[in-house]
């Protein structure tokens, strides 16, 4: 009988083999948990399209991050649900506002932590949209545009705040034009210029966002975020983003969603040499959750094999609602 000279086989045989040889490995540092924190007391109040994933107002905030640090996880990123919006989004950049509280005891209670603040202005707006809306007239209709260098100066000054406030990285979501010099321009004024701008560079108007509109509060009130997200057909367009991102003083760049996008962060880590950031979003993590609600996948499986996916595609780091799940198996 003849026998194949190569038996890529023999290096399968058993789980022994298989681990040595294993070229991708999850670990617990790989990952940062999201939270939401909103006004109120008393409040640990779950998000109905995000099994598992709550509301947390300020004093159940030390049980969460009692919780997430026991399980080994490094780092967190913040978003907030303010008590209330107006059209400026005023509360995204109080210095009491309620992200900017968040922060603070986080860092009091688990100095460690690497806090990661998120920068946009959507959750705080009453129009929901990531920026400065301008209202105008066009054939006879009032039509609002988002006003793209009239956002800068207040995304920046939202930055500046949470900064004050202690975290340890500015993550921007906004997605406006110029972003990244306005918000380092004005941390490096205001003399945090050791503080990293983790980017969100190739952020797609996708619709896997839907159940973090609902944890947020943030879906518009009008029209959708098209003309500043990226559209998902494009690539190249990836880089170009990207590249301005870079050239602006970007430390980490982020691929937002993850899972229809594992091209784009194989391309962003082939081409620039920093932190590679992939978020695994809400309605890739409902999906999972809600098919092993059913019983019809293994919860545990299909979440490793996912965001081992991400890893091998380029991520150095994963944001992901999986994170204490993760945690947890990996223990």
């Amino acid at each position: 009988m003849a026998y194949p000279t190569v038996r890529l086989r023999r290096l399968r045989k058993t789980a022994g083999i298989r681990s040595l040889v294993r070229e991708t490995v999850l670990t617990v540092d790989d990952f940062i948990m999201p939270i939401f924190v909103t006004y109120g007391e008393g409040i640990k109040s779950p998000i109905g399209s995000m099994p598992g994933v709550y509301h947390f107002s300020l004093d159940k905030l030390d049980e969460e991050a009692d919780a997430i640090v026991e399980l080994g996880l490094k780092s967190v990123i913040v978003f907030g649900v303010p008590q209330e919006k107006d059209e400026v989004g005023s509360s995204g950049y109080d210095s009491n506002g309620i992200v900017q509280q968040a922060v603070r005891r986080l860092k009091a209670r688990h100095p460690e932590l690497v806090v990661i603040a998120d920068t946009c202005l959507c959750q705080f707006t009453d129009h929901g949209h990531c920026g400065m809306v301008h209202v105008h007239e066009v054939n006879g209709q009032m039509v609002g545009e988002v006003d793209n260098d009239a956002s800068l100066a207040l995304l920046a000054k939202t930055a500046v705040s949470q900064a004050e406030a202690g975290a340890d990285i500015i993550a921007p979501s906004n997605m406006m034009d110029g972003f990244v010099t306005a918000i380092r321009q004005d941390l490096d004024e205001a003399g945090y210029t050791d503080v990293p701008i983790m980017s969100y560079s190739v952020k797609y108007a996708s619709a896997f966002y839907g159940p973090f509109r609902d944890a947020a509060h943030s879906t518009p009130q009008f029209g959708d975020r098209k003309t500043y997200q990226m559209d998902p057909a494009n690539a190249r367009e990836a880089l170009r983003e990207a590249e301005a991102d870079v050239a602006e003083g970007a430390d980490m760049l982020m691929v937002k969603p993850a899972l229809a996008y594992m091209d784009i962060i194989r391309t962003l880590k082939e081409q620039y040499d920093l932190p590679v950031v992939a978020y695994n979003v809400s309605g890739e993590y409902s999906m999972v959750k809600a098919a092993a609600l059913q019983g019809w996948i293994d919860e545990r499986a299909v979440v490793s094999e996912m965001l081992l996916g991400m890893k091998r595609a380029g991520a150095d780091l994963i944001i992901t609602y999986f994170a204490k799940d993760m945690a947890s198996w990996l223990k």
